[in-house]
């Protein structure tokens, strides 16, 4: 059975999720301030959606928890 657009969509981005929280962890590790730079960075994240749906603070928030996470992670 085929999964349709929007289960694969969804699982697509927990599996590049996970690797991204993994290299970063990696990185982090090695060269630390990794975190402290991608954190800086958030002020020019934005959405890029041209309707009603744009919000580029509710996209600054989930890379600020990923951000959390990857820390505590990192503290483990």
């Amino acid at each position: 059975m085929n999964a349709d657009n929007a289960t694969e969509t969804r699982r697509r981005e927990i599996a590049t999720e996970h690797l991204l929280f993994k290299t970063i962890e990696f990185v982090e590790a090695r060269h630390a301030g990794l975190l402290d730079h991608l954190e800086a960075s958030l002020s020019h994240l934005g959405d890029p959606a041209e309707d009603g749906s744009k919000d580029d603070e509710a996209v600054r928030r989930i890379a600020r928890r990923m951000i959390a996470g990857a820390r505590r992670e990192g503290a483990a």
